[in-house]
């Protein structure tokens, strides 16, 4: 069973950074989609960043470019580096994992998303931004 354990939440003003880090167990990292997902109050929970071997890493249009999410396959972890935060990032932060996850292909590029029925999630990690 997939077990999933973020940390690295908290409070920031805009402009500035955090990383959050996902500790995962009980899954194969080549065949698993591995993401960050968030929610904010009163809206739905959005991807933030995919990724899967062999697959095109996804980044939500308004975190390119500021969000970056690596793996550590030696730690088991998932990491989502968070530079130039604005209070629109505010929100609780999930780690996903999914063995059957969607796939979706644009322009011969392939990127995967964590199902609501098989995926597992963590606990989430609440991110606050203020201005």
């Amino acid at each position: 069973q997939v077990q999933l354990v973020e940390s690295g939440g908290g409070s920031v003003q805009a402009g500035g950074s955090l990383r959050l880090s996902c500790v995962v167990s009980g899954y194969t990292y080549s065949t698993y989609c591995l993401g960050w997902y968030r929610q904010a109050p009163g809206k739905e929970r959005e991807g933030v960043a995919t990724m899967r071997t062999g697959d095109r890493t996804y980044y939500l249009d308004s975190v390119k470019g500021r969000f970056t999410v690596s793996r550590d396959n030696a730690k088991n972890t998932l990491d989502l580096q968070m530079n130039s935060l604005k209070p629109e990032d505010t929100a609780v932060y999930y780690c996903a994992a999914d063995s059957s996850p969607v796939v979706y292909c644009t322009s011969g590029y392939c990127s995967c998303r964590v199902r609501d029925d098989s995926g597992s999630w963590g606990q989430g990690t609440q991110v606050t931004v203020s201005s």
